[in-house]
């Protein structure tokens, strides 16, 4: 029936079979935001990372532990996936040659080392996931310590919740008793020295075991030897220090999960590329003041909401510092807090 067929409105009838329902022409199911439970999936250790590709630790522990290669859902493509996190993969397990596993889910991570660009970035980049150690690698000499880099390793440990340890590399080359005296009112931070040729590995191996400890440091401070030092099978790339510029070579490109193995037990070895910068911007500013426990105790006697910067009234640390209390340490201790602070000021 045409239109040109209808008389008075007041005369239509209508019925369900009037309607004509457009057929789908893609002849397919509407989308749902339903996801897949994924109930078969298995749980891996994420052991590195390379151009879109995860390689994923399956079974760890158990009497089938291989590695396989994986790439990531679509619905996590917005999600950072680390070195170190416990992902839930599925598909094709086996890690033969080909193969090709998905990882649809990111277990809750324990904790999350993270740094930003700067001081004033935002935005974080995520370094490494469950790590529950942080030795930090520095150079006596070749190339000179930082140890203002130091403390922001040390900050942002404290804020991922990882306890830190410190080695002094290259020891015979120069003296590490004035760095090392920066660090002396620091609670709970091991420290271990070590030569170009004899390098304390039981110490710092007994530290190891049982414990996912990732290594950070400045280029060319010797963090790949150390590694392959403490877990022969790494094969990292090292490099040299540039004698114009005194700065190190980067040579870990990627930051990589390795396993430390001895007679007394395993550990997690995560080596990082080396860093000449490590930004705060993430850090929530309060914990600041408490990687600098010598500091932290003494700032207790400020009046509250004290910024401990330079022009802070009252400030304990401040008249600590004026009257010789806190000695040449605890001075340079709270001009590198206070370089610290105004960042966020």
């Amino acid at each position: 029936m045409s239109w040109l067929d209808l008389g008075d409105d007041d005369d239509l009838e209508f019925d369900e079979a009037d309607i004509r329902v457009r057929p789908n022409p893609k002849a397919n199911r509407p989308r749902t935001k339903r996801r897949p439970a994924h109930a078969d999936a298995v749980i891996g250790r994420v052991l590195g990372v390379d151009r879109g590709r995860y390689t994923v630790l399956i079974d760890e522990d158990g009497p089938d532990e291989h590695t396989a290669l994986a790439t990531r859902a679509r619905e996590l493509r917005k999600q950072p996936i680390v070195t170190g996190d416990r992902a839930r993969v599925v598909g094709d397990t086996s890690g033969d040659e080909g193969t090709l596993t998905r990882i649809v889910g990111i277990e809750e991570r324990t904790s999350l080392l993270r740094r930003s660009a700067d001081d004033t970035d935002q935005v974080e980049r995520v370094v490494v996931a469950n790590a529950d150690q942080m030795l930090v690698v520095v150079a006596a000499a070749d190339p000179e310590p930082r140890p203002r880099l130091v403390d922001r390793y040390l900050i942002a440990a404290l804020d991922a919740g990882i306890h830190p340890l410190l080695v002094v590399t290259k020891t015979d080359l120069a003296d590490p008793t004035p760095f090392l005296a920066h660090f002396e009112g620091v609670d709970d931070l091991e420290i271990f020295t070590s030569g170009r040729v004899q390098m304390p590995l039981a110490e710092i191996g007994h530290r190891l075991i049982g414990h996912s400890t990732v290594f950070v440091g400045h280029s060319g401070v010797g963090k790949s030897t150390l590694v392959n030092a403490l877990v022969p099978t790494a094969d990292r790339a090292t490099g040299h220090v540039n004698e114009v510029t005194g700065r190190g070579r980067h040579t870990s490109s990627s930051t990589v999960s390795l396993r430390y193995v001895t007679a007394e037990g395993r550990g997690w070895v995560i080596d990082t590329p080396g860093v000449r910068s490590f930004g705060l911007g993430h850090v929530d500013p309060a914990n600041i003041l408490r990687a600098f426990t010598d500091l932290a105790v003494v700032a207790e006697e400020c009046p509250r909401g004290c910024t401990h910067l330079p022009d802070a009234p009252d400030c304990a640390l401040i008249e600590a510092v004026a009257e010789g209390r806190l000695g040449e340490r605890g001075a340079a201790r709270l001009d590198s807090l206070q370089r610290l602070l105004s960042t966020f000021a």
